[in-house]
């Protein structure tokens, strides 16, 4: 059996770190329930990492590699599945929009109150299954046809720019500019 292409292990394992975050929020979240009381400053510090995190490194990072350099090739190869690619294209871009609203209905839950933490939690929901359901999607669909369609040619050059910058939740050594965030996130996460 062939070796698994370098660029579906590093979509897979950031997908897996990227999931781990997600599904960490719901976590705290229930926890703060749980305690019922405000939260603590710290207690919004650790989700503003986490939400930082997710808004940081997947879209200056993730989405790229995947948006610039997978799905043009997919698209060359698989011409039948551009709707496809076009909506999780849109995913990406919503989900930068989405998360950054998150960060300000935090924000408002952490400045205003109690009266703030439904429309928080609800809308930390609905973000979770979206990203979950998105990163579904291309494992179950994407993937397995690119292993189909690709050439050894392609996952070469796909291979090279995916080794290029990985996420360090997966194992890599962050930039030094982002080592505190890392530190905060890995150190606070529940479940990961």
């Amino acid at each position: 059996m062939q070796a698994k292409p370098l660029t579906i292990a590093v979509i897979e394992a950031e997908h897996q770190a990227l999931a781990a975050m997600l599904h960490s929020v719901p976590l705290l979240l229930a926890e703060w329930r749980r305690q019922q009381a405000m939260p603590a400053a710290a207690d919004f510090a650790r989700l503003r990492a986490m939400l930082f995190y997710i808004d940081e490194f997947p879209a200056k990072l993730h989405h790229p590699k995947e948006s610039q350099l997978l799905f043009p090739k997919l698209r060359a190869r698989a011409p039948d599945i551009r709707d496809l690619l076009d909506r999780l294209d849109e995913d990406h871009l919503r989900g930068e929009r989405a998360v950054r609203d998150l960060e300000h209905a935090l924000l408002a839950f952490e400045m205003m109150g109690e009266p703030r933490r439904a429309a928080f939690e609800q809308m930390c929901e609905r973000y979770v299954r979206a990203y979950l359901n998105h990163m579904q999607t291309e494992e179950r669909e994407l993937l397995p046809l690119a292993l189909q369609v690709f050439s050894a040619d392609d996952w070469l050059d796909l291979d090279e720019a995916f080794a290029a910058n990985r996420d360090p939740l997966t194992g890599h050594a962050p930039e030094e500019a982002y080592r505190s965030l890392f530190q905060k996130v890995l150190g606070t996460a529940p479940a990961l």
